[in-house]
C-alpha cells in the first residue's frame, strides 16, 4: 500500500501551470483533526519535493487547543527534535479563498530513518488498508460530514446564516431549498473552490437545523485518498464561508436543542476484480457484509473515544435526534449506529453513523476498517437488523456515557493497539487525558448560575 507521497514532476507541472503563485501552505494533521503547518515562499517547494521538510515532532503533541502535551513523549523527551514531512501527491492545489495567489499541500511525517512517525494519524488509515489488502479485500469510501454555517450577532452571538428575516432563523425547516437560495453565494463559491482543488463533490442538502448543512463527497476505491479529500474539504468549507464573514462549524454539538452534527463513513469491499463483495439482492447484503457489522458492533464501545474525541462530542447522543445511542445496526434505517442504505443490489455497503464531525477523519475511518476486518476474520454475528425505531429498542447499554469513561476503555484496548498502533494510541490518550482534565476543573457560567446563591 502506498502512502501517495509526491513526486517533483508533479510540482514542476503545478509551478509550470500557475506562474503567479507567491506561496504555499504547507498543511498536516494532528491527532486531535487539528490541520497545523505554515506558510513558505514558492521556490521553497522544490527542496521540500525533493527532500522533505525538516518540521518539529512536537506538532503532533499538541492539544485541541494548540499546547504540549508532554506526556505524549514528543517534546522534551525528545529534545524537540525535527522529523522529517513529505508531500502527499494530488494535494498541491490553489487556495481560491485567499487574496494572494498562493497553494497548499498535504504533509505526512517520517522518522529521520524513513518510517512512518507513529503520531501521524494518516499512516494509521495506510495500516488499516494494508491489513484488509493481506486479506484480499479493497476497501471503498466515502464520509459525509454534516456541518453549521453561522454568523455572529452584534451581541456576539452565534446564530444560523441565512434564514431571511429574524423570524424565521429558528424554523427547522429540513430540506428547505430556500435556504440553500438564502446562502447561494457561498455554495456556489464553496463549489467552485472545490473544482479547482479537484474534490469530488456531490450533492448539497439543508439538514435538520437552521443553518446545518451537507454536501457529499463521492466514493473512492483508494480510501487514503479519500480521506485526504475530506479533510481537505473542512478546510475548503471553512475557507470559504470566512472569505463571507461566516463561520463554517463542525462541532459535534454546537447547539443544545438543535440537531448535531456527524461524520457518517460509507464503506464497501471489492475484490481484486474491483466487484463489491457486498454486493446483494438481499437487503441486508452478504455474509460478509454481516460479518464485518458484527465487527464494528463488537469494538464500538471501546472505540468511541476515536469517535467522540471532545467534551462536546457527548451532548450529541440524544435519543431521537438522529444521532445513534447504542451499537445497533438495521437496514433502511436511520435510527441505529450501523446502516445498510437501500439501493441497488451492486451498490451495498454499511453507513457508519456514529462519529461526530468533530472527529479525527483518518483516525475514524482506519478503527472503522479495521473493525470491519477483525469481524470478518472472527465471523461474528451483529444478530437481527432493528426493525423500525432503534431509539426505542436500544436495549444494548454497553457504549460509554461519558467523555471520561471512553478514555478509560479506549485505554484498555487491544483492538485500539491493533488498529491504530501501540504507540499511537498512547500519544493520543495522553493527549485527550490532558484535555478532559483541564475541562473538568474549568468552572462555567453554569456553575454560577446554578450554585453561586443555591448552596
Amino acid at each position: 500500500m502506498s502512502t501517495r507521497l509526491a513526486k517533483p514532476q508533479e510540482l514542476d507541472d503545478f509551478l509550470a501551470a500557475n506562474p503567479d503563485v507567491v506561496a504555499a501552505q504547507l498543511l498536516i494533521t494532528d491527532p486531535s483533526g487539528v490541520v497545523r503547518g505554515k506558510s513558505v515562499r514558492r521556490d521553497e517547494l522544490v527542496a521540500i519535493y525533493r527532500h522533505g521538510r525538516q518540521v518539529a515532532g512536537s506538532i503532533l503533541g499538541l492539544d485541541i487547543t494548540g499546547e504540549d502535551v508532554d506526556a505524549t513523549g514528543l517534546v522534551w523527551d525528545t529534545g524537540d527534535a525535527d522529523l522529517v514531512c513529505k508531500p502527499v501527491a494530488g494535494t498541491l492545489v490553489r487556495v481560491p479563498w485567499l487574496q494572494a495567489p498562493t497553494a497548499q499541500v498535504m504533509l505526512t511525517m517520517f522518522t529521520q530513518a524513513g518510517a512512518p512517525a507513529p503520531a501521524d494519524p494518516r499512516h494509521t488509515v495506510v495500516r488499516s488498508i494494508e491489513s484488509l489488502q493481506a486479506q484480499g479485500y479493497t476497501p471503498v469510501v466515502a464520509c459525509e460530514i454534516e456541518f453549521y454555517l453561522l454568523r455572529e450577532s452584534a451581541s456576539g452571538a452565534l446564530e444560523p446564516a441565512g434564514g431571511g428575516r429574524p423570524s424565521e432563523r429558528g424554523k427547522i425547516d429540513a430540506y428547505s431549498l430556500q435556504r440553500l437560495d438564502d446562502l447561494a453565494p457561498v455554495f456556489d463559491d464553496i463549489y467552485r473552490a472545490a473544482a479547482t482543488q479537484r474534490l469530488p463533490v456531490g450533492t448539497l442538502m439543508s439538514e435538520y437545523a437552521p443553518g446545518q448543512f451537507e454536501i457529499t463527497l463521492q466514493h473512492r476505491a483508494d480510501a487514503l485518498q479519500a480521506v485526504d479529500e475530506a479533510v481537505m474539504w473542512k478546510r475548503l468549507v471553512r475557507g470559504v464561508a470566512a472569505r463571507h464573514g461566516l463561520i463554517a462549524c463542525f462541532m459535534a454539538k454546537p447547539f443544545a436543542a438543535r440537531a448535531g452534527s456527524g461524520l457518517h463513513v460509507h464503506v464497501s469491499f471489492n475484490d481484486a476484480a474491483g466487484q463489491n463483495l457486498f454486493a446483494s439482492e438481499q437487503p441486508a447484503g452478504t455474509e460478509l457484509l454481516r460479518h464485518a457489522i458484527g465487527g464494528l458492533q463488537s469494538t464500538m464501545p471501546e472505540s468511541l473515544a476515536i469517535f467522540a474525541p471532545n467534551a462536546n462530542s457527548y451532548r450529541r447522543f440524544v435519543s431521537q435526534s438522529y444521532a445513534p445511542i447504542a451499537p445497533s445496526w438495521g437496514i433502511n434505517n436511520r435510527s441505529v449506529s450501523l446502516r445498510v442504505p437501500a439501493g441497488e443490489a451492486a451498490s451495498r455497503h454499511v453507513e457508519h453513523r456514529i462519529a461526530g464531525a468533530d472527529a479525527n477523519l483518518y483516525l475514524t475511518v482506519a478503527t472503522v476498517l479495521a473493525a470491519m476486518g477483525e469481524g470478518i476474520a472472527q465471523q461474528c454475528d451483529p444478530g437481527p437488523p432493528i426493525d423500525g425505531n432503534g431509539y426505542q429498542q436500544a436495549a444494548d447499554r454497553s457504549l460509554p456515557a461519558t467523555w471520561r469513561e471512553a478514555l478509560d476503555r479506549a485505554g484498555q484496548s487491544a483492538f485500539l493497539d491493533r488498529a491504530l498502533g501501540a504507540e499511537f494510541r498512547k500519544i493520543f490518550l495522553a493527549i485527550k487525558e490532558v484535555e478532559c482534565t483541564r475541562f473538568s476543573a474549568t468552572v462555567t457560567e453554569l456553575d454560577y448560575a446554578w450554585y453561586l446563591r443555591a448552596t
